[in-house]
């Protein structure tokens, strides 16, 4: 009796546990491990938003179909296989089967979550699967399979099958599949896998990713790593390695290509580099960089050749071409900017090329002063001759850099000077390139530079020609169903055409975000009604020496200063205004990078969320400012060039941000004053409407008698006429909700 009653138990717990399919009897016991087939199922479901056991995310009926098959059909019938199958028998075995399943799912997911993989790569990972369950093999050999994947598939099959046969072998293939996608993670893990055939291989792909990592490891003698560089037969590995016993080994990295081409030799190279320091000719190699980099820009633009051996990267022909323009032409001039005698002043470029100074003027966007760029612009179309040919230049250098040229010239007020110095037709060709594909681009810098170039332009046919010519590419885009760059153009249509009052367009609301030409007070106050801003300094010779004038700037009747041990708080006393500004402490020990981190524990330990933000310092401290910005930030006072880069990395971080910049370095006479009188506005209005700050701004500064003060104001830019900014945000918006 006893027998029956546990026998009828145990067939009701057996009936219970069936799967969806009710032809098939699946004991509790692996109930479980369906369970979890069925939840990864239902995830991928999901993706469309929807559960309903059907998956719709691509236009293509065919797409559907297909991954639908795989995640329900197919996964369906590898379990209902696994259960029938009678040559895996054991309840271990069907339990093995059904986790390898479970886990390439699991895997799956998590890779389809960081963006490694794509949906439609799911049917190509359950084929392999069921390949491998189905093979009646228990010692599964994955590695044939493996070979043949790519390599987020291979890694899902790999990881999934873990016990299988030749696993090892697999997971070296997965590395190696691994590496040739990311080849700056080659150097610091390769020696581990010294002994495999694919060593040299993957050593040759980092040393032409990254020859001055190369380098930097070869050095190291006596390490492992170093060992297996040294011992490379590679002939680009034996140069690097070469080079590490060469004096001023970095400086030959730029010709990289043409050492190892043969084209240039060490010796022939030693007579600008020279052997000791005080032999190094700066102008000599920087001429050479010049001339490498139009020959290295016509291989990849015009001949299509494969881009050459260190040209970017670090120590790499850009990097260093941009650094020795900065260090040696753009520096000495920034310089002498008050000294008047122009013979004096631009002594540094009285043997560079027009050509040469083409370089250093657009590599050097983020360091030249206003008057540094007009001056080294005047003697460029001086060497050019009595009758300058400016479309002529663009030729020589084969329009590298010619949008960013552009950008300059109009942010300069010197693009009509150069346009008139080419023939007319020559012109228009080029302006229309300058708006041209836009959208081909992996990013949004093109787009962002005609934009910044729209605001500057004083010429009003000029300015109508441009936006003649985004109309043209708008039209385009539509006519061939082209949706990105249909969103462009769009965009940069609507605000050019926000540039003119005559056409009462509100950019705000066109482009659906916040506005752009005020900001409530409410919106920079917390709950307590206190608004949080903080100033972000730097430890160089600048910091130290502004920040004296930084804080005398607040009168003690008007505001409370408290000294802390890393940092000031400067509270107002008739409004609740409370500012934060870390010490300018030494940054060769890090103790203003230091500083920074505290006060920013301190303000989130206390419940402080700054909503302004203040960069003060040279522009290559901005990365640094921008890492630690908070959310919050509703205005952002860069201080510093603003550009592409810099304006996006912001707006990642605070979509909504307010940003004041400058077309090149920032002033402390200029930065202060706007500060102070923001602070002024906040204390006694209810809101901020830039276009009447500016104008307080510009009668403040346009009649100081420091003749510095009223130049470099020219250049500052206001939330509602930084229209780099406002594309990128309308754009995000835009691609934001379209998602």
């Amino acid at each position: 009796m006893k027998q029956t009653i546990i026998s009828f138990f145990l067939s009701l717990v057996i009936i219970s546990a069936y799967a969806e399919n009710d032809t098939i009897i699946i004991p509790v016991f692996r109930q479980y491990f369906h369970d979890q087939i069925n939840a990864n199922q239902k995830l991928l479901d999901q993706l469309d938003q929807k559960l309903d056991g059907k998956l719709d995310l691509s236009e293509t009926k065919e797409v559907n179909s297909v991954l639908n098959d795989a995640i329900f059909r197919k996964v369906d019938a590898i379990q209902e296989w696994i259960e029938v199958d009678t040559f895996f028998s054991k309840n271990n075995d069907k339990i093995r089967l059904l986790k390898y399943l479970d886990l390439s799912l699991d895997k799956f997911h998590d890779l389809l979550k960081s963006k490694q993989i794509s949906i439609i790569d799911l049917p190509i990972v359950i084929d392999n699967v069921e390949k491998l369950i189905e093979t009646h093999n228990p010692d599964f050999n994955i590695v044939n399979i493996v070979t043949a994947l790519s390599y987020p598939e291979a890694k899902i099959i790999t990881e999934s099958f873990f016990d299988s046969k030749d696993n090892a072998v697999a997971q070296k293939l997965v590395y190696f599949k691994y590496s040739k996608l990311h080849p700056e993670t080659i150097l610091p893990t390769i020696t581990q896998y010294s002994k495999e055939s694919f060593t040299d291989t993957l050593l040759q792909m980092a040393c032409r990713f990254n020859p001055s990592q190369a380098y930097t490891y070869a050095q190291s003698v006596g390490t492992p790593l170093a060992s297996i560089i040294q011992n490379s037969k590679d002939k680009l590995v034996q140069l690097i390695v070469k080079l590490t016993y060469t004096p001023n080994g970095l400086l030959y990295f730029p010709f990289l290509d043409d050492l190892y081409s043969g084209k240039k030799t060490i010796d022939s190279l030693q007579v600008i580099t020279g052997v000791k320091e005080d032999e190094y000719d700066s102008v000599g190699y920087y001429k050479l960089l010049v001339k490498t980099e139009t020959e290295y820009y016509k291989r990849i633009v015009l001949e299509g050749k494969d881009t050459p051996i260190a040209m970017f990267g670090s120590n790499g022909l850009r990097e260093t071409l941009k650094d020795k323009a900065i260090r040696h032409f753009i520096t000495p001039i920034n310089l002498l900017h008050n000294e008047n005698n122009l013979s004096i002043r631009m002594k540094a470029i009285d043997l560079l090329t027009p050509q040469e100074i083409y370089y250093m003027i657009v590599l050097g966007e983020s360091e030249i002063y206003t008057s540094s760029f007009k001056h080294s612009f005047n003697r460029m179309l001086q060497k050019m001759g009595p009758k300058p040919s400016t479309d002529s230049l663009l030729l020589s250098v084969n329009f590298d850099f010619f949008k960013k040229f552009i950008k300059m010239t109009a942010n300069y007020n010197r693009l009509d000077t150069f346009l008139r110095n080419m023939p007319s037709k020559n012109a228009t060709l080029l302006m229309k390139a300058f708006v041209a594909n836009l959208d081909n681009s992996g990013n949004l810098e093109d787009a962002t530079d005609v934009a910044d170039s729209y605001s500057s332009i004083n010429d009003k046919n000029l300015q109508n020609t441009i936006l003649n010519y985004v109309v043209e590419n708008e039209q385009q885009a539509e006519s061939q169903n082209n949706s990105r760059g249909k969103l462009i153009y769009s965009l940069l249509k609507n605000i050019f055409l926000s540039e003119d009052s005559t056409q009462h367009i509100d950019l705000s609301s066109l482009a659906d975000i916040p506005s752009i030409y005020e900001i409530e007070k409410s919106s920079l106050q917390d709950d307590s009604g206190r608004v949080i801003e903080q100033v972000f300094f730097y430890g160089d010779e600048d910091g130290k020496m502004y920040f004296p004038q930084f804080l005398n700037s607040f009168s003690l009747k008007d505001w409370k200063i408290t000294k802390k041990e890393e940092w000031v708080e400067i509270k107002s006393i008739k409004d609740s205004i409370l500012i934060f500004a870390n010490l300018p402490l030494d940054y060769d020990a890090n103790l203003d990078d230091t500083a920074q981190i505290h006060l920013i524990d301190y303000l989130s330990d206390n419940d402080l969320n700054p909503t302004i933000v203040v960069h003060r310092g040279h522009s290559y401290w901005l990365p640094g400012t921008i890492k630690r910005m908070p959310s919050s930030a509703k205005i952002v006072l860069l201080g510093s060039c603003g550009g592409f880069k810099n304006l996006s990395k912001i707006l990642n971080v605070a979509p909504d941000a307010h940003i004041i910049s400058t077309k090149e370095i920032g002033a402390g006479d200029i930065n202060r004053p706007i500060f102070n009188k923001l602070n002024q506005t906040i204390i006694n209005k209810n809101k901020i409407v830039w276009k009447s700050l500016w104008s307080e701004l510009d009668d403040l500064f346009t009649q100081d008698k420091n003749k510095n003060v009223r130049e470099s104001w020219e250049s500052y830019i206001p939330p509602y006429r930084n229209l780099g900014a406002i594309f990128i945000k309308a754009y995000n918006k835009k691609t934001s909700s379209i998602q």
